[in-house]
């Protein structure tokens, strides 16, 4: 038997081992559903290579799976809810102002979303600023101002705004001394300068009630609507389709391409695929292995390369270097 031969046999045996089912194991079952009492969908994913890869490590999942935050440029905040028929994700600001700090400002700081993400802040919000410099910031009942000034009406800090006067869930919690007004910055940069000038702020997103009849339907709750993209794709519909198998839209971690991941393995097509039914071994995106299987792998691995050493030291050597053609490793 040729040396070539020979290698040929211990190289196949090794790829066997690689690809065997007892090594690889599919994501589908790793790829959590939910955060507490809040169901975790596509394009979201809290484990990586699950959901889109455009929200790769935004959500985080902590405290034994009951906590879900969002990360941003400015900190990790608390996600009170996600919709999926209307996307977009609610969430909370500790450092804002809330009831319970009545006229005692904590220091805050701003909330932000990086640009170059699928996430926006909505415009739904409104933001309410309190005890600002009237020197810097223009602090008047908005309806006068815009009849006084149209062209620098969207400059003005509204203080005769209904939420001002109707703070929601304390009506009274701010005593007369404190002033508040209503401006929605059209910037990061813009809130940032606001609060530069303002002891503190507070954000109110309008939630609908459902009913139909907008925007009698809304009602005025804190927190910060944050709203998202939802990448549907061909690829995702086909994989979910649970006549094709009702798989769960995932990513390659390393290439960021589609994957389907399914209980037999994974696949970038459907779970009923039957390339994915015969063989019940395609590569898993986690890559999981067994720490006995992947010491197989290695010492079969480590094996053929000695062989591999002791057959070219025998080898005759020919003129000039071997190309990256004939190298094997």
């Amino acid at each position: 038997m040729s040396p070539l031969h020979s290698y040929s046999i211990l190289l196949a045996i090794f790829m066997s081992i690689i690809l065997q089912p007892s090594i690889i194991s599919s994501q589908s079952h790793l790829c959590r559903s939910s955060c507490g009492d809040i169901p975790i969908n596509y394009p979201f994913g809290i484990d990586d290579g699950c959901g889109s890869p455009y929200y790769r490590h935004m959500l985080i999942c902590s405290d034994n799976n009951t906590k879900l935050e969002l990360r941003t440029p400015s900190g990790k905040y608390p996600v009170k809810s996600i919709s999926y028929s209307d996307p977009h994700l609610l969430v909370s600001d500790p450092f804002m102002w809330n009831c319970q700090d009545r006229d005692n400002f904590r220091p805050t700081r701003s909330f932000s979303i990086d640009s170059s993400t699928h996430f926006t802040v909505s415009p739904q919000n409104d933001y309410l600023f309190f005890n600002c410099d009237s020197e810097k910031v223009i602090v008047e009942p908005k309806p006068l101002f815009c009849e006084r000034f149209p062209d620098r009406c969207d400059s003005s800090c509204d203080s005769s705004s209904y939420l001002c006067r109707h703070l929601p869930e304390c009506g009274s919690a701010l005593g007369s001394r404190v002033s508040c007004c209503s401006y929605y910055p059209k910037a990061t940069q813009s809130l940032r300068l606001m609060l530069q000038n303002c002891a503190t702020y507070t954000s109110v997103y309008w939630r609908s009630t459902g009913a139909g009849n907008a925007p009698y339907d809304q009602f005025p709750e804190y927190g910060i609507r944050v709203d998202f993209e939802f990448p549907v794709t061909t690829k995702c519909l086909l994989c979910q389709d649970t006549t094709k198998g009702g798989g769960v839209c995932g990513f390659d971690r390393r290439t960021q391409n589609f994957l389907c991941l399914c209980k037999q393995g994974n696949v970038t097509t459907h779970c009923n695929d039957p390339v994915l039914v015969k063989h019940k071994h395609i590569g898993a995106v986690a890559g999981t292995v067994t720490a006995v299987s992947a010491a197989g792998a290695i010492g079969v691995g480590g094996g053929v390369f000695w062989y591999l050493r002791k057959v070219r030291a025998k080898a005759p050597v020919t003129c000039g270097v071997q190309s990256n053609e004939n190298r094997i490793f």
